[in-house]
C-alpha cells in the first residue's frame, strides 16, 4: 500500500517467518524481514537439524557393538567431537545460505538487527526505521534458566551445540524432549550422563505408558536418571563443577545443561508499548487467523505458544499469507498434529493420550504391544519397542497412536494420515502389514488391554 515502506514487515526470520514472507511476496506483496542472528531460526540453527545430526552421531556406538553379533569384527573406532561439530556447522552454514537465497529470490529484503515495534505500523531495526501496512511477529522461543545460585555456570541447549570439546561428566536438568534427546546424545558419544527431573516420571504431558517405559529404557542405556530431584546450588570445584541436589547429595560434573523449558521470545521488542496482548507466560495472544488484538499485527510460531513445532510454524505462516495476501482464507488446524522425540530409543505419537481420551470420550479401548525388535534377537540388546492405539469404544475411531522404538517418527508419520482422516480400528485391521517390521504391529494388534492390567504393568 502506498505510504508504507512495505506491505508486510516480519520480525524474526525462522521457519514460519520465511514461509510467510516468501508466499506473501509471491502474491505481489512488498516484504521485508529483520533477523538479529541467522536466517532459519531455532530449527535450522539451534534445534531440529543440528540436534538430529548429533543424534545420528551418537547412534553409531551401539551400531558398532551390535555389528559384532552379525559377523563383523575389528570394529574399535574412536570419536572426535570437534570433527562432528565442524561438520555440523558446515551443514548449518549451507542451510542458512539456502534460506537467504529463498528470501532473496522471492524479492524479500533482509535487514540485519533486532526489530522493535514503535507503533502498529512502525518497526525500528538498529539505526533504521521502517513502516509497513502489516507486521508479523515470529521471534520464536528461548531457553528458560532458573534463578538459582551458580546458574551462570550452566549451559542451555544453545551452548551445547557449540561446545569445543565433549564433556566427560554431564548433568542434564529436565524431563522434556530436549533433555531426553541430549541425554542420549552425550551418553551415546561416551559421556557419563546424570539426568535430573523434579517429578515422578519424565515427559510430562505424554502418554503414561510412554513416560514409564522411556524412564526404564534410558536407564538401560546407562543414563543415571534421578526422579523427584532438582538442583539447589552450582559451584566451581577443582574437579569441575560441584552440584548440590534437593536430596542432599552432591555430585561432580564437567558441565551442567538445563533443558527445563522454553519461553516465548517477546521481551524487549516493544509489544507492551504498542498494546499487543500477552498471556501469563509472555506469549502473544492471537485468534484463529494468527491476528493479535492490534488489527495490523499478526504472530506465528513459538512466540504464540500454541503448538511449538517447526511444521506447525510453517503451516501457520502459510495460512497467514494465503489468507491475507492470497485471497484464500485458511486456518491452521492444531488437532492431531504428529510429534517426535529423537531420544534413544525414539518416541513418536499422534492424537490423544490415554488420559486425554478417557477424559473426553469416557469409554475407550486400548491396544498395546511390547516386544524386542528383530534386530536385537541377534544383538542380544535388551531394548523394548512399544506400539499403542487408543480407540473410541462407541465409534471404533482411532483417537491416538504412540510408539517407542527405532524409526518411530518415520512410522507414526504414516499413521498420522489415517488418524487425521478419522480412521477406525476396523480399517487398520483390514490393512495388510509389511512383514517383518515393527510398523505392522499397528495393523495386527487385536487384543484389548484391560484397564486393571494396564495399570498394574
Amino acid at each position: 500500500m502506498a505510504g508504507y515502506d512495505y506491505d508486510l514487515f516480519i520480525i524474526g526470520a525462522g521457519s514460519g517467518a520465511v514461509r510467510a514472507g516468501r508466499i506473501a511476496a509471491r502474491y505481489g506483496a512488498r516484504v521485508g524481514v529483520c533477523e538479529n542472528y541467522r536466517v532459519g531460526g531455532t530449527c535450522v540453527v539451534r534445534g531440529c537439524i543440528p540436534k538430529k545430526l548429533l543424534v545420528y552421531a551418537s547412534h553409531f556406538a551401539e551400531d558398532f557393538e551390535d555389528a559384532v553379533s552379525y559377523g563383523w569384527s575389528g570394529l574399535a573406532p574412536t570419536h572426535d567431537w570437534a570433527t562432528l561439530i565442524a561438520n555440523k556447522n558446515k551443514e548449518i552454514d549451507r542451510l542458512n545460505g539456502i534460506y537467504i537465497r529463498l528470501l532473496n529470490n522471492a524479492g524479500v529484503e533482509i535487514i540485519e538487527g533486532t526489530g522493535k515495534l514503535i507503533d502498529a505500523h512502525t518497526v525500528n531495526v538498529g539505526d533504521k526505521t521502517v513502516t509497513a501496512e502489516r507486521i508479523l511477529v515470529a521471534t520464536g522461543g528461548w531457553p528458560i534458566m532458573p534463578d538459582i545460585s551458580g546458574i551462570e555456570l550452566a549451559i542451555s541447549s544453545n551452548e551445547a551445540f557449540e561446545l569445543p570439546e565433549r564433556r566427560e561428566r554431564v548433568v542434564i536438568v529436565g524431563g522434556g524432549y530436549i533433555a531426553l534427546e541430549f541425554s542420549g546424545i552425550f551418553n551415546g558419544l561416551g559421556s557419563h550422563v546424570t539426568q535430573l527431573y523434579r517429578r515422578d516420571h519424565i515427559l510430562r504431558g505424554f502418554d503414561d505408558d510412554v513416560r514409564r517405559m522411556m524412564g526404564d529404557e534410558i536407564r538401560k542405556k546407562g543414563i543415571d536418571l534421578r526422579l523427584n530431584t532438582n538442583v539447589t546450588l552450582i559451584e566451581k570445584s577443582d574437579a569441575g563443577l560441584k552440584i548440590t541436589l534437593t536430596t542432599g547429595d552432591v555430585i561432580e560434573a564437567d558441565a551442567i545443561m538445563y533443558a527445563t523449558g522454553r519461553s516465548p521470545n517477546t521481551s524487549g521488542i516493544g509489544l507492551e508499548d504498542v498494546g499487543v496482548e500477552l498471556d501469563d507466560d509472555g506469549a502473544i495472544k492471537v485468534d484463529e487467523w494468527s491476528r493479535t488484538n492490534i488489527e495490523s499485527i499478526y504472530a506465528v510460531g513459538d512466540v504464540t505458544n500454541r503448538l511449538n513445532l517447526t511444521p506447525v510454524a510453517l503451516n501457520e505462516g502459510l495460512c497467514f499469507a494465503e489468507t491475507v495476501y492470497g485471497g484464500n482464507p485458511r486456518k491452521m488446524d492444531h488437532a492431531d498434529v504428529p510429534w517426535a522425540v529423537f531420544s534413544q530409543p525414539a518416541v513418536s505419537g499422534v492424537g490423544l493420550t490415554e488420559a486425554e481420551a478417557r477424559a473426553e470420550f469416557g469409554d475407550i479401548d486400548i491396544y498395546r504391544a511390547k516386544f524386542r525388535a528383530l534386530r536385537h534377537t541377534l544383538s542380544g540388546r535388551d531394548e523394548q519397542t512399544m506400539t499403542k492405539l487408543i480407540v473410541d469404544a462407541a465409534t471404533d475411531r482411532v483417537l491416538g497412536a504412540h510408539m517407542i522404538g527405532p524409526d518411530a517418527p518415520e512410522i507414526i508419520q504414516g499413521i498420522a494420515v489415517a488418524i487425521k482422516m478419522k480412521a477406525t480400528k476396523a480399517q487398520l485391521d483390514s490393512t495388510i502389514g509389511i512383514h517383518p517390521t515393527a510398523a505392522e504391529e499397528f495393523v495386527t494388534m487385536r487384543e484389548k488391554i484391560e484397564p486393571e492390567k494396564a495399570a498394574a504393568e
